[in-house]
This record gives structure tokens, sequence and C-alpha cells, in this order.
């Protein structure tokens, strides 16, 4: 271990320790502030400058081998960002990555972990700068794209590299093992543990969550030892090219070379990502995205484990509830926030055509229905709040994609479009919301991505249950949410989480929303249904990137 990597590990050990504790305990815990008075105010006065200042150049990174320029972004907010990135030639880089290897592999657990968590800091200090990065590519709104493009990402990055550290610190590096022989002398072996890393990792990042669906993946591979591509999705390159820069300073610095992660940018009109995830040397991929991109890597990328979050069918269940006002507000912002344009946002929300029934009394399937639209109407009346909230949509696709699911049910609330204060080409829109029969399955049974949902007629709850259970096991979810004032009901719905393997959320009324997860507690994703093949993040993730090889030898301990 070189003697930078040891004081970066030294100086961030305490954070590690309590990371260790906390994804034991499951309670709150961050070392990353989501309040943005918590960070330099100059930092925070300086950020927008920083931003602009890099635009319309090119963007500067230690590059192997020969490159050539590539770009393209254009902010959701309806300007183009001019920036040119380096892209390496994929085979030079893979030569270089596979010998930097060896030392990094070399330098041990605690160097690599060091490193890690050298990186996650400054990126936390840089968390406002990231965030106007994250913003003018995804398309979040100011607020949302510096908590999820910051401390939120960077949890979890800790929250992997903490997991990390746990696997590999199961595994000793030396043992004696003595056999006894009765009356023979026992036999005696020495024996070393290496941990091997399985090989060069991709990463291939999203436009909507450039950060913090990149950052798991990343760092879970890094500090396994493993040199990582990070991919960037051509409209939401910039992001993923500060973390580079960052993470390339700090190997620098520890002694390592920078190479260990590289940025690896395309254009959508000429793409990459099929020519790297079949290179014999990747060994691990992560990505985010499709349902059929996704399912591509899984069959063809056979050379590589696939760590995939694809997409599924978010579910909510209304069988009964104390509180219709606080329901429905609470559904309102789950719908609205960042257009539906995140893994979690509900699609498909069941709710019996005879209706529900309520502390204040029965209340008709319409009525629910004109609720949940009054609610999202109260909750973007205010055209700037609504601006922030919902952000602007990454792609034109989703722009079109609304257009398309209007006559798939009768409209309950139309989507319409809102003009910006300070971006007057923003692409803002407000949620489309549908009702249809259950037997209409063929419209809310599919993955409509952005702000779209329906409001499903089932025959009763026990229906709504058995409708949830079959899209869920075919299509997936990574939230399934409901409300019930029967504790027997909620046990049924405790099942099915179970039966289809979707965390769920009850009764959520208040500060919380079934499309938030909280590091260090909320397993993302469990990995057991077709949505995802992975959670972000438990053991799991991270032990299979890399191996144990041993040697062992007659009389030696070590």
């Amino acid at each position: 271990m070189t003697q930078s990597a040891q004081q970066m590990f030294d100086s961030h050990r305490q954070t590690l320790e309590q990371a260790v504790e906390a994804i034991a305990t499951r309670t709150f815990w961050t070392p990353y502030p989501e309040s943005m008075r918590k960070y330099s105010e100059d930092a925070v006065k300086a950020a927008p400058a920083n931003f602009e200042a890099l635009l319309n150049q090119p963007f500067t990174l230690n590059s192997v081998g020969s490159t050539k320029q590539v770009g393209g972004e254009i902010s959701p907010y309806g300007f183009e960002l001019g920036i040119n990135y380096e892209q390496p030639n994929p085979d030079e880089l893979i030569a270089a990555m596979q010998v930097a290897m060896r030392d990094w592999r070399e330098a041990g657990a605690q160097a690599r972990v060091g490193v890690c968590l050298e990186i996650l800091s400054r990126l936390n200090a840089m968390s406002p700068e990231i965030a106007q990065a994250v913003m003018h590519t995804s398309g979040q709104g100011p607020l949302m794209a510096f908590q999820a493009g910051g401390p939120h990402a960077q949890d979890r990055g800790l929250e992997a590299v903490a997991y990390a550290w746990q696997a590999m610190a199961q595994i000793p590096a030396t043992a004696q093992w003595v056999k006894p022989q009765g009356k023979h002398d026992p036999i005696v072996m020495g024996k070393r543990f290496h941990i091997v890393p399985r090989g060069i990792s991709l990463v291939v990042a999203c436009s909507t969550f450039p950060t913090w669906n990149t950052y798991p993946g990343l760092f879970a591979s890094l500090a396994t030892g493993n040199p990582v591509m990070l991919k960037p999705h051509p409209g939401a390159i910039l992001p993923v090219a500060i973390t580079t820069r960052v993470a390339q300073e700090v190997l620098e610095e520890a002694g390592f070379d920078p190479c260990l992660v590289s940025l690896v940018p395309d254009t959508a009109d000429a793409p990459l990502t099929k020519t790297l995830a079949l290179e014999p040397a990747v060994k691990l991929i992560d990505f985010t995205g499709s349902n059929a991109f996704g399912d591509w890597l899984i069959e063809n990328a056979t050379q590589a484990q696939v760590f995939a979050e694809k997409a599924g069918i978010n579910t909510v269940i209304i069988d009964s509830l104390d509180n219709l006002k606080a329901v429905t507000a609470n559904l309102a912002f789950s719908l609205s926030l960042y257009s539906g344009q995140m893994c979690t946002t509900p699609q498909a929300i069941y709710v019996p055509k005879s209706g529900i029934a309520t502390a204040d009394g029965h209340v008709s399937f319409d009525d629910v229905a004109a609720a949940l639209a009054k609610a999202v109407q109260a909750f973007l009346s205010d055209n700037d709040r609504a601006c922030t909230v919902l952000g602007a949509l990454q792609s034109v696709d989703t722009q079109a994609r609304i257009d398309e699911c209007r006559g798939l049910g009768e409209i309950v609330l139309d989507s319409e479009s809102r003009k910006h204060a300070q971006y007057s080409d923003a692409r803002i829109h407000t949620p489309l919301i549908l009702k249809v029969d259950a037997a209409q399955k063929a419209a809310y049974s599919e993955e409509r991505f952005g702000p779209i949902s329906f409001i499903v007629a089932t025959d009763s709850t026990a229906h709504s249950i058995e409708l949830a259970r079959e899209v869920i096991r075919e299509k997936g979810a990574i939230t399934l949410g409901a409300y019930t004032t029967d504790e027997a009901v909620a046990d049924q719905l405790e099942e099915l989480a179970m039966d289809v393997a979707a965390p769920l959320s009850l009764n959520l009324d208040g500060g919380i929303f079934v499309n938030q997860s909280a590091a260090f507690s909320d397993f993302h994703a469990t990995g057991g249904n077709p949505a995802a093949n992975a959670s972000l993040c438990n053991q799991a993730f991270v032990a299979s990137r890399f191996v144990v090889v041993q040697s062992r030898r007659h009389g030696q301990s070590n």
C-alpha cells in the first residue's frame, strides 16, 4: 500500500466504520448532508459559474492512446452544452487497464477502500457543481439534481464500499491448518488467501440518474480491485465526466494509474456499448435502462456477470384508507416528481370499481380518481413550484409517449406543458392520468416511461392483489405501494410483496413517498423479479466482483 492510500484510509476510517454499522442496523445515517446550507457558501454561489465555464469547450481527462472527440449534449432546459470529450480507443484502453489492475490488486483492500472513500469525499464537496451538471443533462429540477445527483448518489456509492470492505474483511490473508493424526505427527499446511478481481468492469450509465445509478457499480467494482470503464448515456455525459476526473485525480495522488477509472463516451449515431460489453476482458457489467437492452446484455455478454436494473410496472393497491386527502396528496407528489422519470414512480393504481371505505364514508371509484386528479392539480397550481418539482423531460421520446398514450383510456387528468420562468425552451409536462378497466391489461401492464399512470378498475381488492401478482411476476416492479385499514388485508399485501419480491410501502400519507429510497436502510430493488436482477445494495451485489485464490504449502503458516 502506498503511503498516500494509507493516509486516505486512516482519514476516512471512522466514516467507513459508521457505514458498516449502518448497513447492519438499517437505521438512518448519512455522512453527506442533503441540505445545501451544509455546504460551503462559496461553493454554492460559484456552482452556476463553474458549470458555465465547462460549456463550449473540450473536457480534459487522463486518456489512453489514440482518441477522438465526441459530444452533442443538449440540456432538457433548451440549450446546447457544446462540450467535447475524448473517446479512447477501446483496445488500447483495455490493454492499459489490464496492466494497471495488477498494482491495484496488489495494493490490498485498505488501499482501494481508502482511495474510494477519498473520491467520495471530494465528490461530496463538489455537490453544488455536480447538481448543475445533473440538472442540465437529466432534466431534474434543481433541488432533486442536488440531492439525488450529489449526496444521495454518494450515499449509495459509500454503501457499496462498505459492503465491499465487509466482504473482503471476511477473508483472512493467511492461516495455519493443522490436522491431528493420532500417534503420528499432525499435518501442517500454511495457506495464503488472495482477493483477486474479476476483470474489467463496464458501468453503463443512464440519462435520468447519471450519478445515482452509476455510483454503486463504480465503487463496488473499484473497491474490489476491478478497473472501471464508465460509459455514460450520450445525452448525460458531463456528470459522469466530472466523476471520472475526480477519481483519476485521487488515483494519481495515491500512486496508481488514473486509467483505472476511465470515461468512454459515445454518441447515439455511433454507439459503443455493445462492442464494449462483448469484450472478453470485460467481466462485470452494471446497467440501468430499458428492458430490451438489459435483456440483450444478459443474453449476449455471457463472459461477464451483468447487474441489470431494467423496468417494471410499479404498482399501488388501494383497499381502504383513513384520509383520502392526505393519501391523494402523497400520491400526487409521487406522480409529479421529476415528471415520472424515475424507476420507482407508480404506474398502475388498482382501485375496486365498487369504491373504497374511508374514515368519512364510502367513496366511489370515480370519486377516488377525481380526488387524485384534483390533488395533482392543486400540487402543481403554482407554476414555479411545479417546474421545480417536475423538472424537464430528458428525452423528446418521452414527450411523444405522452401523446401516444392519451388514447389508452379515459382521461382523468390531461398532461399540459408548462413554461419555465428562466428557460423558455424547457420540456416541462404535467402528469397524464387515465382510467381503464382491469380487462384493458395491454394498456397498464406495459411500462409507459414518463408522467403517465393508470387508475385500474378491479372487481375487488382480492382481484387487485391477483392482478398485481400476475403483472409483477411477468413484468417486474421496483416499488409496490398499498393502502388499507384492515390488518387482514395488510397481511395479504405483505404476502404479495414476498410472492413477487417487490418492496412494500404501506399507508404512506406523510412526508415519505413510495418512489424514495434511503441508502443504508432501504434495499433498492430486490433482484427477485424481472425489473432487476440485482439489489442496490446488498452483499450479493458486491461479493461476486472478486474471487479468492488460495495457495498452500506443507509446514508453513505464511
